[in-house]
Protein backbone atom coordinates (compact mmCIF):
# COMPACT_ATOMS: atom_id res chain seq x y z
CA UNK A 1 0.00 0.00 0.00
CA UNK A 2 1.03 3.18 -1.01
CA UNK A 3 -0.76 6.14 1.02
CA UNK A 4 0.66 9.17 2.86
CA UNK A 5 -1.04 11.77 4.97
CA UNK A 6 0.67 14.35 6.06
CA UNK A 7 -0.28 18.31 7.77
CA UNK A 8 2.24 21.04 7.42
CA UNK A 9 2.78 24.33 6.00
CA UNK A 10 3.00 25.41 2.32
CA UNK A 11 7.01 26.93 1.78
CA UNK A 12 5.72 28.36 -1.91
CA UNK A 13 2.38 29.65 -3.74
CA UNK A 14 1.02 26.67 -5.67
CA UNK A 15 2.48 27.17 -9.27
CA UNK A 16 -0.68 26.40 -11.33
CA UNK A 17 0.40 25.51 -15.36
CA UNK A 18 -1.94 23.19 -17.98
CA UNK A 19 -0.54 20.62 -20.36
CA UNK A 20 -1.36 20.39 -23.86
CA UNK A 21 -4.29 18.98 -23.45
CA UNK A 22 -5.56 21.38 -21.16
CA UNK A 23 -4.88 19.41 -17.80
CA UNK A 24 -4.22 21.97 -14.61
CA UNK A 25 -1.30 20.69 -12.54
CA UNK A 26 -0.04 22.71 -9.26
CA UNK A 27 3.41 22.29 -8.33
CA UNK A 28 4.15 22.73 -4.43
CA UNK A 29 5.96 22.36 -1.06
CA UNK A 30 5.08 21.52 1.97
CA UNK A 31 7.35 21.81 5.94
CA UNK A 32 6.53 19.49 8.02
CA UNK A 33 7.45 19.94 12.24
CA UNK A 34 8.34 16.64 13.21
CA UNK A 35 7.13 16.20 16.94
CA UNK A 36 10.58 16.29 18.70
CA UNK A 37 13.33 18.88 19.03
CA UNK A 38 16.99 18.87 16.74
CA UNK A 39 19.78 17.21 18.93
CA UNK A 40 21.06 20.30 20.70
CA UNK A 41 17.42 20.95 20.99
CA UNK A 42 16.56 24.61 19.83
CA UNK A 43 14.23 24.20 17.60
CA UNK A 44 12.11 20.88 15.74
CA UNK A 45 13.46 19.49 13.02
CA UNK A 46 11.59 20.29 9.89
CA UNK A 47 10.93 17.75 6.48
CA UNK A 48 10.28 19.51 3.27
CA UNK A 49 8.49 17.68 0.50
CA UNK A 50 7.75 18.71 -2.59
CA UNK A 51 3.92 17.86 -3.96
CA UNK A 52 2.05 17.83 -7.70
CA UNK A 53 -1.80 18.22 -7.62
CA UNK A 54 -3.90 17.28 -10.78
CA UNK A 55 -7.06 18.73 -12.61
CA UNK A 56 -9.84 20.24 -9.92
CA UNK A 57 -7.37 19.68 -7.52
CA UNK A 58 -5.06 22.14 -8.57
CA UNK A 59 -7.28 24.63 -9.42
CA UNK A 60 -8.48 24.34 -5.81
CA UNK A 61 -4.91 25.03 -4.94
CA UNK A 62 -4.29 27.76 -7.24
CA UNK A 63 -7.73 29.45 -5.91
CA UNK A 64 -7.13 29.09 -2.06
CA UNK A 65 -3.94 27.97 -1.11
CA UNK A 66 -0.66 30.56 -0.83
CA UNK A 67 2.64 30.07 0.75
CA UNK A 68 2.38 29.85 4.88
CA UNK A 69 -1.34 28.25 4.22
CA UNK A 70 -1.52 25.20 6.99
CA UNK A 71 -3.23 21.97 5.01
CA UNK A 72 -3.71 18.55 4.99
CA UNK A 73 -2.55 16.30 2.43
CA UNK A 74 -3.72 12.88 1.21
CA UNK A 75 -1.63 11.09 -1.57
CA UNK A 76 1.15 8.78 -2.69
CA UNK A 77 4.78 8.85 -2.98
CA UNK A 78 6.07 8.36 -6.39
CA UNK A 79 9.62 8.53 -7.76
CA UNK A 80 10.79 10.30 -10.88
CA UNK A 81 13.72 10.74 -12.52
CA UNK A 82 15.41 12.58 -15.60
CA UNK A 83 18.44 13.60 -17.18
CA UNK A 84 19.90 17.32 -16.80
CA UNK A 85 21.17 19.60 -18.91
CA UNK A 86 24.74 18.39 -18.64
CA UNK A 87 23.53 14.40 -19.09
CA UNK A 88 23.56 13.66 -15.34
CA UNK A 89 20.62 11.26 -13.95
CA UNK A 90 18.58 13.08 -11.56
CA UNK A 91 16.27 11.36 -8.96
CA UNK A 92 13.45 12.31 -6.43
CA UNK A 93 10.53 11.42 -5.14
CA UNK A 94 7.25 13.66 -4.36
CA UNK A 95 3.77 13.74 -2.99
CA UNK A 96 1.25 13.13 -5.90
CA UNK A 97 -1.91 14.44 -4.27
CA UNK A 98 -5.25 12.64 -3.80
CA UNK A 99 -6.91 15.03 -1.52
CA UNK A 100 -6.44 18.34 0.08
CA UNK A 101 -7.80 20.03 2.96
CA UNK A 102 -7.90 23.51 4.72
CA UNK A 103 -5.74 22.64 7.84
CA UNK A 104 -6.46 26.09 10.23
CA UNK A 105 -4.17 28.89 10.27
CA UNK A 106 -1.88 30.20 13.28
CA UNK A 107 -5.04 32.68 14.45
CA UNK A 108 -7.22 29.42 14.65
CA UNK A 109 -4.58 27.42 16.85
CA UNK A 110 -3.78 30.57 19.04
CA UNK A 111 -7.03 30.73 19.85
CA UNK A 112 -8.51 27.07 19.81
CA UNK A 113 -10.93 25.61 22.66
CA UNK A 114 -11.33 29.52 23.74
CA UNK A 115 -13.57 32.20 22.31
CA UNK A 116 -12.07 34.28 19.61
CA UNK A 117 -11.62 37.92 20.19
CA UNK A 118 -13.85 40.29 18.98
CA UNK A 119 -11.68 40.96 15.57
CA UNK A 120 -12.93 37.85 14.51
CA UNK A 121 -16.32 37.35 15.45
CA UNK A 122 -18.31 36.56 17.76
CA UNK A 123 -18.18 33.00 17.18
CA UNK A 124 -16.65 30.15 19.15
CA UNK A 125 -14.79 26.85 18.56
CA UNK A 126 -17.03 23.81 19.03
CA UNK A 127 -19.94 25.53 17.28
CA UNK A 128 -21.24 23.53 13.90
CA UNK A 129 -19.83 24.61 10.30
CA UNK A 130 -22.86 26.44 9.36
CA UNK A 131 -23.07 28.76 12.53
CA UNK A 132 -19.23 29.04 12.28
CA UNK A 133 -19.12 31.58 9.81
CA UNK A 134 -21.25 29.72 6.64
CA UNK A 135 -18.51 28.80 5.04
CA UNK A 136 -19.07 25.11 5.31
CA UNK A 137 -15.60 24.81 6.84
CA UNK A 138 -15.89 23.18 10.95
CA UNK A 139 -13.00 25.19 12.37
CA UNK A 140 -13.36 23.18 15.76
CA UNK A 141 -10.86 20.33 15.04
CA UNK A 142 -7.56 20.28 16.25
CA UNK A 143 -4.83 18.44 13.71
CA UNK A 144 -2.03 18.84 15.76
CA UNK A 145 1.28 19.70 15.03
CA UNK A 146 3.41 23.27 15.32
CA UNK A 147 3.47 26.25 13.25
CA UNK A 148 6.29 26.35 11.46
CA UNK A 149 7.53 30.07 11.45
CA UNK A 150 8.82 32.27 8.19
CA UNK A 151 12.28 31.80 9.77
CA UNK A 152 12.53 28.03 9.61
CA UNK A 153 11.68 27.88 6.09
CA UNK A 154 15.41 28.14 3.70
CA UNK A 155 13.54 30.17 0.69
Amino acid sequence: MNKVIISGNLTRDPDIRYTQSGKAVARMGIAVSRRFKSQDGSQPDVDFFNMTAWDKQAEFCGKYFSKGSRVIVEGRMQNYSYEDRDGNRRSGMEIQVENIEFGGNKRDSEFSGSKRDSDFGDRSYGDSPKKNGGDGFDDSEDFGGKEIEDDSVPF
